[in-house]
């Protein structure tokens, strides 16, 4: 479905860059998401539970640590390329500040984190915990600036290498002693090994630019200030239905909600580079005045994201038992349920909302924003956790992701003076949704009457999802002429290869006819 996002043409030239980031975040999946599935083995539901833990509070202050200095640059960078070298330089020094700060707090207040999350052995991996987040955070900037300064095909390398040897230095370690401890000692080991890289690549791309700018970092600030208030809230809000599980439950319980909430690396590195590269393509398109494209831009992602992710929640939920089991075991079959409801995050995925609205500087919407999704959750999970359980505290963080996007297409409405009818592609949406529909009764049907094994019935029903979609879309004409030949050359690139000798054959006999000729 990848070779969905083919097209070149004025419009569709943003998926060119994005293909390329999205070849490099192929190897991320992989190395990235198997780190669980293996780990999963490895430990007890306890210790995978403190992981998954520690993981979450590492994930919540990395973003909050940023101090929004790390995206800032994709605003700054496209508009004042001569001056990159000080942008970042400035986010780099306020990012130490930051994590310094932040990962100080960490070592602090171990025991009384570990208290609140109900898991009194999750003290004494937070210091390593620490240094991790004190190195990762001062590398966030690595692939933003590359990807700023359209060095595509580099931030793609950084994005595969780097990812590759994370889940080497994690799993390895963990593997070698058999502990947790030895799994915070390799992600030490690879921080510093990345913050190493990041330094010398600045030097080496910057050179005397790279220093710092007083008068350039008061821009920064003004304009990440806010945004950093939305990314604080946003942080908060994307997992505080974690955080009151783990609190109201045992660490292994939580690796069973963990193991239903589910991240989907597809997602990440599909919706992520369109919506980086589609924020530097329309604030090119802002700054020299071409408005008129913003809106084709827009609509380009959008539709394409949703031939990719509408599919995709189908998928997981016709597959949800056997994915679960597969992947982490019948131990942790009670995530099923979860995990189904967790997939609508996927169909949503498809609207890039927060990066179109950082374009035209948005951030004080983006602040209230997540701060009415964040009292949205905080006011109601409760109630949600007492009627439903553990499934509660998805349909909760659900219900307040549909608000924001609803208000937040409202908002783009206005931004670029449109109507409703211009807001979204609604005729692809509608047809891709019909087709995915249809796609899923196929496969339901044919899952309910196989008996083979977990991972033969995983690998036939989602083969028989993909080609039912596929056929449906070339069948409705749901393409444009591009995608269909992508979709034809992906194909061809994996039937039954000719032998050599076969190959030689027909060069030989398409090659007789210019030697009559030559003769005669």
């Amino acid at each position: 479905m990848i070779t969905l996002l083919r097209e070149t043409d004025d419009t569709g030239s943003i998926f060119k860059p994005t293909l390329v980031l999205m070849s490099g975040r192929m190897l991320s999946f992989i190395a990235t998401f198997f780190i669980p599935v293996v780990l999963v083995r490895l430990f007890a539901p306890g210790e995978f539970g403190t992981y998954k833990q520690a993981f979450l509070i590492y994930m919540t202050v990395y973003g909050i640590a940023q101090l929004g200095m790390a995206e800032s640059l994709f605003y700054f960078l496209p508009r004042a390329p001569k001056k990159a070298g000080r942008y970042a330089m400035n986010s780099l020094l306020m990012l130490l500040a930051a994590a310094v700060l932040f990962s100080g707090l960490l070592m602090e207040e171990k025991s009384r984190i570990s208290e609140w999350l109900s898991n009194s052995g999750l003290a004494q991996y937070l210091p390593l915990l620490a240094v991790y987040l004190l190195l990762m955070t001062m590398s966030a900037t690595l692939e933003i600036v590359m990807i700023s300064r359209k060095q595509y095909r580099r931030a793609a390398l950084s994005y595969a290498v780097s990812d590759v040897l994370r889940a080497a230095f994690l799993i390895v370690p963990a593997v070698l002693l058999r502990s947790l401890y030895g799994l915070f000692l390799g992600a030490v080991a690879f921080a510093l090994l990345r913050f190493v890289i990041t330094l010398f690549y600045f030097w080496r791309e910057f050179g005397d630019e790279f220093r710092p700018d007083v008068r350039l970092l008061q821009q920064q600030l003004a304009y990440a200030l806010p945004f950093e208030m939305a990314i604080v809230v946003e942080t908060l809000h994307m997992n505080f239905h974690q955080y009151a599980v783990s609190h109201y439950f045992d660490a292994a319980t939580f690796a069973i909600y963990a193991v239903g909430c589910l991240q989907i690396p597809l997602v990440e590195f599909l919706a992520s580079p369109a919506g980086n590269v589609m924020m530097v393509r329309m604030s090119e398109e802002i700054r020299d005045g071409r408005n008129d494209s913003v809106v084709a831009l827009w609509h380009e992602t959008t539709r394409k994201l949703a031939l990719i992710f509408i599919p995709l929640f189908g998928l997981l939920v016709v597959t949800a038992r056997d994915l679960i089991v597969f992947l982490f075991t019948e131990s942790y079959v009670a995530s099923v349920s979860i995990f189904m409801v967790w997939s609508l995050t996927v169909l949503l995925s498809a609207f890039q909302t927060d990066a179109a609205l950082r374009v035209y500087a948005q951030t004080r919407f983006l602040f209230m924003l997540h701060l009415l999704r964040l009292l949205i959750i905080v006011g109601l999970i409760s109630v949600f956790l007492s009627g439903f359980g553990l499934l509660g505290a998805v349909l909760i963080t659900l219900l307040s992701l549909a608000i924001a996007k609803a208000l937040s297409l409202f908002r783009l409405k206005q931004l670029m003076q449109i109507s409703i009818a211009q807001l979204l592609p609604w005729g692809s949406l509608a047809a891709v949704g019909a087709v995915s529909l249809a796609a899923f009764l196929i496969a339901q049907s044919v899952e309910s009457t196989l008996g083979f094994s977990v991972m033969l019935r995983l690998l036939v029903v989602g083969l028989v999802y993909m080609v039912s979609y596929l056929v449906l879309l070339m069948r409705f004409d749901l393409l444009n002429s591009r995608e269909k030949s992508g979709i034809a050359i992906w194909l061809q690139r994996f039937t039954v290869e000719k032998s050599p000798k076969k190959k030689v054959r027909e060069q030989l006999e398409e090659e007789k006819p210019c030697a009559v000729s030559s003769e005669s």
